[in-house]
């Protein structure tokens, strides 16, 4: 029988390739919006090359919001396109092939609809162009009970959307108990560590080749 795999994860900002490889590893993936806002995570923001190809943090104008406030709360100012425009100037963005990444680079100007809409139409385009499947779901729409956390959410999460199999990325390891997994019935697998560059995506989608980089995240998409 085939497990149903699926991944939970945090939407990022413009991430990292070895992010992209939870989706090429997984049936369904589910943007975890509800749970808490990291203030200095990286939803909001990602490093970039300026340039001088000196990396500078690039971070998304937001309300202000309470700190308990989730990554599902978050909403934009209403000058935010214009605070935007200003803070992407100091970044070079022609890409080599001028065509092929141009949504993306249309969608990160067009701020529209909340944080969460403006990151998952990233991540989309994101996904598209390296040839990954986009198969998502909020978790804010699974109406989760507020009193449980951490692995127990997760589990609950992984029953709600019928998966057998969760995969989580290296970091993971120190979060969860097999023994639970087990018991509930579903595999708890984890990506390997990741070899490339820790690069945002958009970087590497600005200089490299399309099938290099899909090759990139599919190639080193191992479960262990």
């Amino acid at each position: 029988m085939t497990a149903f795999t699926t991944a939970i994860m945090q939407p990022y900002f413009i991430p990292y390739a070895g992010y992209f490889r939870l989706f090429a590893a997984s049936d369904l993936f589910v943007i975890y919006d509800c749970v808490q806002f990291p203030r200095r995570g990286w939803v909001h923001r990602n490093l970039l090359p300026d340039t001088l190809g000196v990396a500078r943090w690039l971070t998304l104008p937001l309300e202000k919001a309470p700190q308990t406030a989730l990554i599902s709360d978050l909403r934009f100012p209403p000058d935010a396109g214009e605070r935007l425009a200003d803070r992407l100037r100091p970044f070079p963005l022609t890409p080599r092939c001028p065509g092929s990444i141009a949504p993306l680079l249309a969608a990160l100007a067009d701020v529209r609809g909340t944080p969460l809409d403006y990151i998952e139409r990233l991540l989309e385009l994101a996904v598209d162009y390296c040839g990954l499947r986009w198969e998502t779901i909020r978790s804010s729409s699974l109406n989760l009970p507020l009193d449980i956390h951490g692995q127990d959410r997760i589990l609950e999460i992984a029953r709600r959307v019928g998966a057998t199999r969760y995969v989580n990325a290296p970091s993971g390891r120190a979060l969860y108990d097999p023994a639970a997994f087990e018991q509930a019935g579903i595999e708890l697998r984890f990506l390997t560590d990741y070899p490339g560059p820790k690069a945002s995506i958009l970087s590497r989608m600005l200089r490299d080749e399309r099938n290099e980089l899909s090759a990139d995240i599919k190639g080193s998409t191992i479960l262990t």
